[in-house]
């Protein structure tokens, strides 16, 4: 195959899905204990001092070159920001399961599940630090304050000095015969480093999908190819994911996601500096500051909305859905959409119906637009990423696709 091949020409169907799987199971994330949301994005801050000149690689070398790195030692520093295109500052965070304005039900204020929703608008700067599969540390700094997520052997703490609270929780135990050198299973959450991404968008590649190399590029000051990865299908609101990867390591080094729609990446995660040689000990201790509030895990409620995992963008999400009850996962790959039906089958209050005041009711005719088709008639409520569709007798389609999608899954439904 020649050098710059695709990997779905050569081969795909064999060495290159074994690559991508391999390469999902054996990426470690760096983001401690897993965080909440997949729409959340990192911004480009990174230095570029040309294109370096590499060996060619193809595409299916370059997968394999990221499932075989071994590198469980960093430090350094990325930025995040997010460009969703919700018409309001803040809104992505209220949108999803355990996010902004869940704080005190979940936790408090240093609750991982609700901190890191922060993520899902605005723009941070993120320190990250690892040590095997048993150190982690994740740290988001404010103006005047720092929260820190730490999981530490078999402890995870977070810590926000702003409001001085602390959580506490036992981390969870290797699931092999509870070895302590296997690596712990973090709770259920969403990407916050460039690997996170990866690693989903790595596990998501399938016959839908083209994956090719395109090209080099120099992130954090270390030569890396440019792996890209486009949907085949027409219909999705994602147009491509470009994956930077460390050409000495096989380390992912930046993830940028672009919408189909152009403008904006809606997610671009980089480091800005990085170290792979082994953090001091002293950066994963922790203990609880003289007077600070201590929650305990397990003091928690446990009970999260599974289905608010229908939030999640890319293609291989959604059909873990399929089974839960009330959800059925319509299609595959990158224009695959989740079915969902609502408690009572009601949809939005009906304009002039006296359910909710005149005020409110335009703030919800602003959001969304209004569709007919055989299913009815309903809602469909857009980002540059995630489009749902609220019909009026309440079943609601939700995914990575054009309104015009939704609205085609609604009839063929029906």
């Amino acid at each position: 195959m020649d050098p710059n091949d695709s990997a779905e020409t050569a081969g795909e169907a064999t060495g290159t899905g074994a690559g991508r799987r391999k390469a999902a199971r054996y990426i470690v994330p760096v983001a401690v204990a897993g965080v909440a949301a997949a729409t959340i994005g990192l911004v480009p801050a990174l230095a570029n001092s040309g294109d370096p000149d590499l060996p060619k690689i193809s595409a299916q070398e370059l997968i394999e070159k990221i499932a075989a790195s071994d590198e469980e030692q960093l430090s350094g520093t990325f930025k995040i920001s997010t460009d969703l295109g919700l018409p309001l500052d803040g809104l992505a965070g209220s949108l999803v399961p355990g996010g902004a304005g869940t704080g005190d039900k979940d936790g408090g204020a240093a609750a991982p599940q609700d901190k890191l929703m922060e993520l899902t608008s605005g723009t941070h700067t993120l320190r990250v630090a690892a040590d095997g599969p048993e150190r982690q540390k994740l740290s988001i700094l404010g103006d005047a304050s720092e929260y820190s997520l730490i999981h530490n052997q078999g402890e995870v703490w977070a810590y926000d000095s702003k409001s001085g609270e602390v959580y506490h929780a036992e981390a969870p135990k290797g699931r092999e015969g509870g070895d302590a050198k296997k690596a712990p299973k973090p709770p259920k959450g969403a990407p916050a480093t460039p690997k996170d991404f990866a690693e989903q968008a790595l596990a998501a590649a399938g016959d839908t999908t083209s994956v090719t190399v395109d090209g080099t590029a120099q992130v954090a000051g270390r030569d890396a190819y440019q792996l890209l990865i486009k949907p085949k299908q027409s219909g999705s609101t994602i147009g491509s994911v470009r994956i930077a990867v460390d050409a000495e390591n096989g380390v992912p080094l930046k993830f940028t996601l672009s919408a189909a729609s152009g403008g904006k990446a809606v997610v671009d995660a980089g480091f800005t500096k990085v170290d792979f040689s082994e953090p001091a000990a002293s950066t994963f201790a922790f203990s609880p500051p003289k007077g600070a509030k201590v929650t305990e895990a397990d003091e928690l409620e446990t009970g999260r909305d599974e289905h608010g995992a229908a939030q999640k963008a890319l293609p291989g999400q959604l059909a873990e859905l399929d089974g839960f009850e009330g959800v059925n996962v319509i299609g595959k790959g990158w224009t695959s959409i989740a079915e969902i039906r609502t408690p009572g089958g009601k949809g939005l209050p009906a304009a002039g119906s006296g359910d909710v005041p005149a005020e409110a009711q335009g703030f919800l005719d602003a959001l969304g637009d209004k569709v007919t088709g055989k299913f009815g008639s309903g809602t469909v409520f857009k980002t540059r990423l995630v489009n749902a569709l609220l019909t009026d007798d309440g079943s609601v389609y939700v995914g990575a696709v054009t309104k015009d999608a939704l609205v085609r899954a609604a009839d063929a439904a029906r």
